[in-house]
């Protein structure tokens, strides 16, 4: 069975009729739009990342406020915020526009946020050595928003931090601060 299928029978499943004229194609563009929303399979994120010459520079780097969306493995609905990433280099470094595209990668595939924020962290680790490693995710779950609890203004922090972000308090608090927490 094929996505538009699965998406015909989901809406005869709820209680409407996928005949009816607003309906009608609505299987084809949800199939269409889960090409994109979950775009992430099948990309390995090493392949965006394009490493450089360091030339020396040791001081921190950050990327803040990437946004991002992602849908929730346990309930098939969106969550959505923003990704703050640092690192402290030793030796190389990555070009900055990748790392939103490498989050992007990660986001778009079903996820939870614990995992989204460490496999950033992870990667990043792996690729570069850096000295640290710094990843805080701000984000709004439509589970919480939407159904269970019902609360519209929870906002879920998670962090993952290897090296000097994981084991010097000066560092982690300069990292913080920088990016506003």
């Amino acid at each position: 069975m094929n996505t538009e299928e699965i998406v015909k029978k989901l809406i005869e499943n709820i209680g409407d009729d996928p005949s009816r004229e607003g309906l009608l194609d609505t299987p084809k563009r949800v199939a269409k739009s889960y090409e994109t929303l979950f775009s992430g399979y099948g990309k390995d994120p090493h392949d965006v990342l394009r490493v450089f010459d360091g030339e020396n520079y040791d001081e921190m780097i950050i990327v803040k406020d990437i946004e991002f969306y992602s849908f929730c493995e346990h309930h098939m609905i969106p969550f959505f915020g923003k990704v703050h990433v640092g690192y402290i280099p030793n030796g190389k470094i990555v070009g900055i526009s990748k790392i939103p595209r490498m989050i992007e990668i990660f986001a778009r595939r079903l996820q939870n946020q614990e995992r989204l924020t460490q496999q950033v962290a992870d990667t990043l680790n792996e690729l570069l050595s850096p000295r640290g490693v710094g990843v805080v995710v701000d984000a709004k779950h439509l589970c919480m928003m939407a159904r269970g609890v019902e609360k519209q203004n929870s906002i879920v922090t998670t962090s993952a931090l290897h090296g000097l972000f994981k084991g010097n308090d000066k560092t982690r608090g300069e990292f913080l601060r920088l990016i506003g927490k």
